[in-house]
């Protein structure tokens, strides 16, 4: 090896100069150079500094034939005058740069040339000395001892006259470059296009037999072969229904698919297989999906042990043993290619050499077990022990003669090598596949032995294949007579084969001159269809049980040698069989896909006599809600809690959503690892939780639990490893039996709607229910179709009203779960829209009974803990009757409506239900009658005991309206009365006490609202429906008259001239000029103490625009509806600041607590992050607006806001909340702060969905 380096460095290299095809003529050059210089009018075009001198290769490849940018020579290298020393002096130094240029390409090539010694003396080492090589023995012109790379027709000829054919075109297009592959190349890259160097550094492992063909980009590129190779494809689509696409990476993608293309013409259902050496699936992925492939070629024989060769077989062959049922439509998941799996191919070397003799049974065994197309190779049933060559070999196959004799060479049977086992085996592999055995589990019994169970999910039935393999030599290798006990579940039906290698006495192999033969004296032992006690190889059976209702058979092995295979068929223990039968009987009333294997009976429990949804259809939406839903602190209020799972997390929900949002995670995956799964095949622990929880409650509730106890019942007796799959079955059937249930009883909008629509209309469900402990106020007992239950301690009747959680988890439960303002900007989109009129009547009138000094209680406290903090909660209120009278069938008869006044006068104490009742419209009366008399107090129990953090000041709420125009204002600069009502709580950063967004004065939703409201008041009192016309107040003494009517005309007179900021920098209506930075916005409000806030851009303006829009002028709107869009649309919600404010920041963080005023403890809680329910307003805006804009910029806004929620109905199906956020950081980044789902972030977007 040595001595052939040697001669090449020494007397190859130096004569062949390779590097001159790389270099520049040096004194060529030069003398250029100095023309060029002498020249008197010389012209030099202006280079680029940064190009630097470089030499460019000469395509045609000739000696010294390459060159460099003389314009760049000129401008690089100049003379200081024009004298000839000095331009003599100027082109030596350009001849010194051009010789360090190609002393570079001189070693450049040195390397390369390196590189292509030790590719050379690699492939002699391995196709010469080499144990696992071909070893070739004597170099002979058959056998060359170098490889050639290129072939042509022409004679033997001089090295000289060779080179000089490449530069005479009609002897240079008969030179060809062989084919081949390059290990650990980019398969996606042309090996034989200019820039590479494989063939120069020898890499290119070439197949003699082929050369590389040069397609180009396309069929003009070079037609012939293009229209050559496109009619053999259509020659070959026409007489095979397949093709193999051998190295399918050395062909580029652009050929391949024009060629499958035009064989596809032909036939449309063509079996593409291909054999990839990409070594990425990701890469494989990218052939698969331009292609079509159907299959990739898997190879056994890359397995170096028994382990990996199982490894192969979990890996392609089939989904797990008691995986679960997927739904037809379901989450799209990565998945590995179908696998054309075989157990040698005629690329591989041979096994018998590779491994012994005794393999190829198991081997084979092992991979036709695999649920996945097998093959294999001619020869290998044979035992033909040296690797056939596809391109030298020219000897025939044997011929098949049944009565041939061992020595016969020529001829095999059914006694020859592992014929026999091979067609036993291939008829099971065959059988299996038509009749549905699609999973598979691999044990590694030991180091040697590979069980293999192919399953039947529907009649669940197994076949076990138990594989000894034989990787080393029987006869030279130790492998121990002790052989493992092995256990199997179910009841042992048959041996369906048991088959062992042995010796026979024959002549040993020769290699035979005519035809291809095989190893004579090794055959196959093999017997089919037999019982258990009549086996050879198995030497005693036992029964035992695992766990309840789990028996295994312990098989104990005399037998199985190295090179021997048993198989057996497996059914369930027939108790177990019963069981799984009667669980598929029930399942059929949810999917046809459990009539196979299904058994009826009569003796099950007679609540399974009767269908779910019969039970199902009983329940209203309430009962709903603690069959589905209930989080911790929700369930931990009635007694309970959610499932905790060991070694993982507790489940979102009690219901049956916490269960269904983790197997939908799973079930995409079948990841039956996990540690949910885990729990159920450990015991029945989250079986009898599900139903038990449900029977503890009463009525309906209770029989949904009990349909699921006595499905469970069955579901305990089948065997452990089937439970997750069969529990997964259950619990859909029913969950979605019991969201149909769920959609029946909602509005028909919801019922005709889309899948998005559906879903977030389950946000009512999820969100309104009735707890052990009731948090609304009791409504008047004069008041029809209000709810009542036996309270079961009191055992009296007690009212249920649902009530609505502002969000989950954080305010669910307890005197936090109801809140004034949430409710009422939640209340249109989760219950009027979703059809449930009497809940939205029943909260409506449950809050106007706490009115009080004219406000809505913000936090409701069940009445008698309410807080009056809040300005905006009242007019929310008034929209949502407002919406309620507009959208319910007769909905102006809530205006009669009796409400229990909880505090008829501000100071007196809460009064029992019953005892002053009114008509709704006089509580309406009053709340606008005290905005426009002024409302000023102090809150009660003012002090830490209500906020350890408020300033003094900040207890004192006032409210009023501007008599001149019209504007609801009130608040003061340490309260914040609105939705942005962040207090400063950070003694650290000293913003303890200071809101973040006081929005004092009239904040611009709050005028909307209040115009809406004034608007409508007006409108009813007009049909005398309302019988109020005006408000009357006290005003310096004198009792003063209000009309509804003025009040219209003053917000509708001053709104846009005080509100809108104009793009007239000289408009006379603006306070303060200099406090501008957004021209052709809305102000967040007017009045502000701090007058800067005013100006801030949120999205609160696009609230005003839906429900008020006749305030705003059409161009003006949209102009501030489209700067809205540019600066605070986020992918899920609104930036609450402008980003170009000094004090924005996105990213909420309530756990930090440092020195950084506008950030310690959330202070930016307002201030940039992306909240989601404004931008439900924003796209309602932009819709309506859009219509008075014109057709075409409808049928764009359209589009966006298509485009936008698309990302909500992600959200929504990924969440295993089943619901929107809160609010998330800056582009969507998750904060963990938020809550998880949110009542008024659904709304809005079901609103949005509603006005589409």
């Amino acid at each position: 090896m040595n001595s052939i380096r040697k001669m090449i460095w020494e007397d190859i290299f130096p004569k062949l100069k390779l590097w001159e095809f790389f270099q520049v003529d040096v004194n060529k050059k030069k003398k250029k150079k100095k023309r060029l210089l002498t020249q008197e009018n010389r012209r030099v075009t202006k280079s680029d500094p940064h190009q630097h001198l470089k030499i460019i290769q000469d395509p045609e490849y000739r000696r010294f034939g390459c060159t460099v940018d003389m314009n760049i020579a000129l401008t690089t290298f100049i003379p200081h005058d024009n004298g000839p020393a000095a331009i003599e002096e100027c082109c030596n130094w350009f001849r010194k740069r051009i010789e360090e240029l190609n002393s570079e390409k001189h070693r450049l090539i040195n390397y390369h040339q390196e590189q292509a010694v030790n590719c050379l003396l690699g492939n002699v080492f391995y196709e010469r000395l080499a144990g696992h090589g071909p070893k070739l023995g004597p170099v002979t012109r058959k056998h060359p001892l170098v490889t050639r790379y290129f072939t042509f027709p022409f004679e033997e000829m001089d090295f000289s006259v060779e080179e000089s054919m490449i530069h005479l075109p009609n002897k240079a297009c008969f030179l060809m470059a062989h084919n081949g592959w390059v290990m650990g190349d980019d398969p996606l890259r042309n090996f034989a296009e200019p820039g590479s160097e494989v063939y120069l550094r020898r890499e290119l492992i070439c197949w003699g037999d082929s050369v590389k063909l040069r397609y180009g980009n396309k069929p003009e590129d070079c037609p012939f072969l293009w229209a050559h190779m496109k009619k053999y494809t259509e020659i070959t689509a026409t007489y095979f229904q397949g093709v193999r696409l051998d190295n399918c990476h050395s062909t580029p993608l652009h050929v391949a698919e024009y060629m499958l293309d035009a064989a596809r013409n032909l036939q449309p259902n063509l079996y593409v297989v291909a054999e990839l050496f990409t070594g990425s699936e990701d890469l494989d992925n990218i052939f698969v999906t331009r292609l079509g492939i159907s299959s990739l070629i898997r190879e056994a024989m890359s397995a170096y042990n028994s382990h990996e060769e199982g490894r192969l077989v979990y890996r392609y062959g089939g989904e797990p043993v008691g995986s679960f049922v997927q739904p037809c439509l379901r989450p799209l998941m990565p998945a590995i290619a179908h696998a054309l799996f075989m157990d040698i191919t005629h690329d591989n070397e041979c096994p018998i050499v590779h491994r012994s003799a005794y393999d190829a049974l198991p081997s084979t065994t092992i991979v036709s077990m695999a649920c996945c197309a097998s093959g294999s190779t001619r020869g290998y049933d044979e035992l033909v022990p040296h690797q056939i060559s596809v391109v030298s070999e020219e000897r025939f196959y044997t011929k098949w003669n049944p009565g041939a004799l061992p020595s016969n060479t020529g001829e095999v049977n059914f006694q020859s090598g592992i014929i026999a086992a091979r067609c036993a085996i291939n008829k099971l592999h065959q059988e299996l596949g038509a009749k549905g055995f699609i999973q598979v589990y691999v044990d590694q019994v030991d180091e040697d032995i590979v069980a293999v169970t192919r399953h039947s999910p529907s009649i669940h039935q197994s076949v076990v294949a138990v594989s000894r393999t034989a990787f080393r030599n029987p006869k030279t290798s130790f492998y121990s007579k002790e052989v493992p006990q092995m256990c199997i579940p179910g009841k042992i039906e048959e041996v369906v084969l048991e088959a062992r290698t042995i010796e026979r006495n024959t002549k040993p192999y020769r290699k035979d001159e005519n035809s291809i033969n095989g190893m004579p004296d090794i055959t196959v032992e093999i017997r089919e269809h037999i019982q258990l006690n009549e086996s050879k190889i198995v030497k005693q059976a036992g029964v035992a049980t695992k766990g309840p209702n789990e028996y295994i058979q312990e098989i104990e092995f005399e037998n199985l040698s190295p090179g021997s295979v048993i198989i057996f068929r497996v059914s369930l223990d027939p108790h177990a069989q019963v069981a799984v039968g009667i669980l598929r009987n029930h399942l059929t009333q949810f999917s046809p896909h459990f009539k196979s294997g299904s058994l009826a009976v009569d003796n099950s429990d007679p609540i399974l006599k009767i269908p779910f949804a019969s039970i199902a259809s009983k329940l209203t939406l309430a009962e709903l809600n603690q069959i589905l839903y209930r989080c911790e602190s929700e369930e931990k209020e009635d007694g309970g809690g959610c499932y905790d799972i060991p070694n993982w997390s507790a489940l979102k929900y009690a219901g049956l959503q916490g269960l269904m949002s983790v197997l939908a995670e799973i079930r995409p995956k079948n990841d039956l690892g996990h540690p949910f799964c885990n729990n159920l095949r450990s015991g029945d622990w989250m079986i009898d939780y599900v139903s038990n929880r449900l029977i503890s409650r009463s009525g309906t509730i209770a029989e949904v639990g009990k349909w699921l106890q006595a499905m469970f019942f069955y579901l305990k007796q089948i065997p452990r490893y089937l439970i997750p799959c069969y529990f997964d079955a259950i619990l859909i059937g029913a969950y979605t039996t019991l969201l149909d249930i769920a959609w029946k009883q909602m509005s028909s909008f919801v019922q005709n709607g889309s899948t998005f629509v559906k879903h977030l209309s389950l946000g009512s469900v999820q969100l309104c229910g009735v707890g052990k402990f009731p948090s609304l106020p009791i409504l008047s007992p004069a008041l029809t179709g209000v709810p009542y239950r036996l309270n079961e301690i009191t055992k009296e009747k007690e009212q249920c009203c649902v009530s609505l959680a502002a969000g989950l988890p954080h305010f669910s439960s307890g005197i936090f779960r109801c809140w004034g303002r949430d409710t009422f900007i939640a209340l249109r989109g989760i219950l009027l829209i979703t059809g449930r009129y009497v809940e939205a009547r029943n909260i409506i009138l449950a809050f106007a009974g706490t009115l009080r000094h004219g406000l809505i209680p913000n936090l409701l406290g069940e009445g008698t803990y309410a807080r009056y903090n809040c300005r905006d909660a009242v007019w929310w209120w008034l929209q949502c009757i407002q919406d309620y009278c507009k959208m319910v069938p007769n909905g102006l008869d809530i205006l009669k409506c009796p409400v229990s006044r909880m505090y008829p006068t501000d100071d007196s104490a809460p009064l029992p239900a019953g005892t002053l009742d009114q008509p709704l419209f006089e509580v309406i009366q009053e709340a606008m009658q005290r905005h426009m008399q002024g409302i000023q107090f102090r809150e009660r129990n003012a002090g830490p005991k209500i906020d350890r953090n408020m300033k003094d000041e900040g207890f004192n709420v006032t409210a009023g309206v501007d008599e001149e125009t019209g504007f609801v204002y009130g608040g003061n600069r340490f309260n914040c009365g609105t939705w942005m009502d962040k207090m400063g709580e950070s003694d650290r950063a000293r913003n303890t006490g200071i809101p973040a967004t006081p929005r004092d004065g009239s904040a611009v939703e709050i005028v909307g609202l209040s115009k809406s409201a004034v608007r409508w008041l007006l409108e009813l009192s007009k049909k005398n429906i309302f019988p109020y016309h005006e408000v009357t107040v006290k005003r310096h003494g004198k009792v003063v008259k209000v009309s509804y009517d003025e009040w219209n005309r003053k917000i509708q007179d001053n709104f846009e001239k005080l509100f809108h900021v104009s793009e007239d920098p000289s408009d006379l209506n603006e306070k303060h000029p200099n406090l501008v930075h957004k021209r052709g916005i809305y102000k967040d409000s007017y009045g502000a103490s701090s007058p800067w806030c005013d100006y801030q851009l949120r999205p609160n303006f696009t609230i005003a625009m839906v429900v008020a829009p006749e305030l705003f002028t059409t161009a003006k709107a949209w102009k501030a509806l489209e700067i809205a869009e540019k600066k605070l649309l986020g992918p899920l919600g609104m930036k609450t600041l402008d980003p170009d404010d000094m004090v924005y920041c996105g990213i909420y963080d309530n756990a930090l607590d440092n020195d950084n005023y506008n950030l310690a403890k959330g202070f930016n809680y307002h201030q940039g992050p992306e909240w989601l329910w404004p931008i439900g307003y924003f796209l309602r805006a932009k819709l309506y607006f859009s219509r008075l804009m014109g057709p075409e910029t409808t049928a764009k806004t359209i589009v966006l806001v298509k485009n936008v929620l698309s990302r909500h109905y992600v959200h929504l199906e990924r969440s295993p909340w089943k619901g929107l956020p809160e609010l998330t950081n800056e582009n969507a980044q998750y904060c963990p702060f938020s809550c998880e789902t949110q009542a008024w972030s659904i709304s809005t977007i079901l609103e949005t969905l509603y006005d589409l």
